[in-house]
């Protein structure tokens, strides 16, 4: 009876999700393989003449490589435009020294071109890597050679992580204090002051002719003069022992000082027809949109004194270009606060709604896309694939945010719902797939492979050493960020994680991680089409 429950697909697709996620919650000294434990069940599944039918694996692909598409565009693209360039450089030569290393014992010991591609994503825990090599190969061996790397490509990037602080001889702690220290400039915390205006320079002028946000950079959010406070417009005037109350950096708050006057403690309260909000931005129409374009105190009497975005509060400069899910703190009239939040939308139930129609036409778009095919010469052609073009495509749409009504973005959860399931769609089909030749496969040069697995697993990462802290004299805990974002391990920056309570890995690792993804699928799709 039960070996008839295995012929039917559903049945066998779920039970090996449920005992994989049985295996990859076992944790043996804190280390565990979570969701890939999936796919070493479905080898063993596999191997006993269970199959998951190829749709279904073609199925999981397109949603799981589209959905990391969408999340990692914005970071995609900004690292080419922030300062993070040395950090890029040393993650391409991570990807680059580990196809190299591949190629070399690939020649070295006669190992096939699956193979070879399948031993560089596993070595570097890469699943869109191992999508991409099934993709350009059509061989269960790339499935099977990931597997067999996989194990130490998780072990060894996470003892690597462990031990070059204490081989190095550094504190994490000491040089988290210090590079905390150097990075508060970037985003410099917003705080709020209270000001009496004494500078008899600015008596009788407006806010506007003195330019006050412009030569501070901070933002004016209320103005007392005798008993009456208000929300000051441009126009506004300022007399003598005037209070005024600013939200910006501490330089823009000195600054601000500097221009009219002494800088006290407290805050000037609210009159009763005014209140501070924070509103949602939701609306379609408003993504994109710059700030000073929409004349906020002008149409609604209202001042925008911070925005959140990810975590970071940003200064609310005119040319900053508001994005969906942004939060902005307004202080104004309670009737003027009411219309703005219409016009920004500020409906909380729409960051956790999922739109379907983008899904579907970004991968139809990006299937699409992967059927061109570019000619370099005669003997070499590329073309994106199945995998590529909806990577590349999902990473344009995210970037751009918004065509017309159409917005490509998915909301965290719904992201993550998705993503997993295609994963475990995926991994089901490839494993089962792969498992009906794994014994004889790993019994034939299962430990060759092994040895050339690990050897990719290390090289880039020592190349990262030394290129990084010698080459580049970036800082351990940006070098272990990158380190792990290079070589796409979530396990290498948890390692990282727990030795520092800093962020800087992550944020070292958030940066890298996107380019490492898309070189290494390039770097597999050109060896699998252009190594023979």
């Amino acid at each position: 009876m039960f070996a008839d429950l295995l012929q039917s697909s559903y049945f066998a697709l779920f039970l090996i999700v449920a005992l994989g996620f049985m295996l990859g919650r076992i944790k043996i000294k804190g280390l565990s393989l979570d969701v890939s434990a999936v796919i070493f069940i479905a080898l063993l599944f596999g191997h006993f003449g269970v199959v998951i039918p190829k749709e279904l694996g073609n199925f999981g692909l397109v949603l799981f490589i589209f959905t990391i598409g969408i999340q990692a565009g914005p970071g995609f693209f900004d690292s080419f435009r922030s300062k993070g360039k040395t950090l890029i450089l040393i993650t391409l030569l991570i990807v680059s020294s580990a196809a190299l290393t591949a190629v070399g014992l690939k020649y070295a010991f006669g190992i096939d071109t699956p193979s070879t591609v399948g031993l560089i994503a596993g070595a570097l825990t890469s699943t869109p890597g191992l999508a991409v090599a099934i993709d350009s190969t059509h061989s269960p061996l790339a499935s099977i050679a990931y597997g067999i790397a996989y194990p130490f490509g998780v072990i060894g990037v996470i003892l690597f992580v462990k031990l070059l602080p204490r081989l190095m001889r550094i504190d994490l702690d000491q040089e988290a204090r210090k590079l905390e220290k150097e990075r508060r400039g970037e985003f410099p915390e917003l705080t709020t002051c209270l000001f009496r205006v004494s500078n008899p320079v600015v008596f009788g002028r407006s806010l506007a002719q003195i330019n006050a946000r412009s030569m501070t950079g901070a933002v004016i959010s209320r103005l007392k003069h005798q008993d009456d406070i208000s929300i000051p417009t441009a126009h506004a005037v300022l007399h003598e022992n005037d209070y005024i109350q600013a939200v910006g950096s501490d330089e823009s708050l000195n600054q601000l000082s500097i221009l009219v006057g002494e800088r006290l403690e407290g805050e000037l309260p609210l009159a009763d027809t005014q209140e501070i909000e924070s509103l949602l931005l939701t609306k379609k129409d408003m993504i994109n949109k710059q700030l000073g374009d929409l004349n906020l105190m002008k149409n609604f009497g209202c001042t925008v004194t911070r925005v959140r975005r990810s975590g970071i509060d940003l200064s609310p400069s005119p040319d900053l270009a508001l994005k969906f899910g942004d939060k902005l703190t307004v202080v104004g009239e309670k009737e003027g606060i009411q219309a703005m939040a219409r016009l920004l939308g500020n409906d909380t139930k729409k960051l956790s709604d999922t739109d379907f129609f983008p899904i579907a036409l970004g991968i139809v778009l990006g299937v699409l896309f992967g059927k061109l095919n570019i000619s370099f010469s005669d003997s070499l052609s590329f073309s994106p694939g199945l995998t590529g073009g909806i990577l590349i495509v999902a990473l344009v749409l995210s970037a751009v945010g918004k065509t017309g009504p159409v917005l490509w973005s998915m909301s965290g959860p719904a992201n993550q719902l998705l993503r997993q399931l295609g994963l475990l769609l995926f991994l089901a089909e490839v494993g089962t797939s792969a498992g009906r030749t794994l014994v004889a496969t790993f019994e034939e040069s299962g430990w060759l492979m092994f040895g050339i697995g690990a050897a990719i697993t290390l090289v880039p990462m020592l190349v990262a050493v030394l290129a990084g802290w010698f080459v580049f004299k970036i800082s351990i805990l940006d070098l272990l960020g990158t380190i792990t974002g290079g070589m796409t391990s979530t396990p290498g920056l948890a390692a990282a994680d727990s030795m520092t309570d800093s962020n800087i890995p992550g944020v070292a690792y958030a940066t890298v991680y996107p380019i490492a993804m898309v070189f290494l699928i390039l770097f597999i799709q050109i060896i699998a089409n252009a190594v023979i």
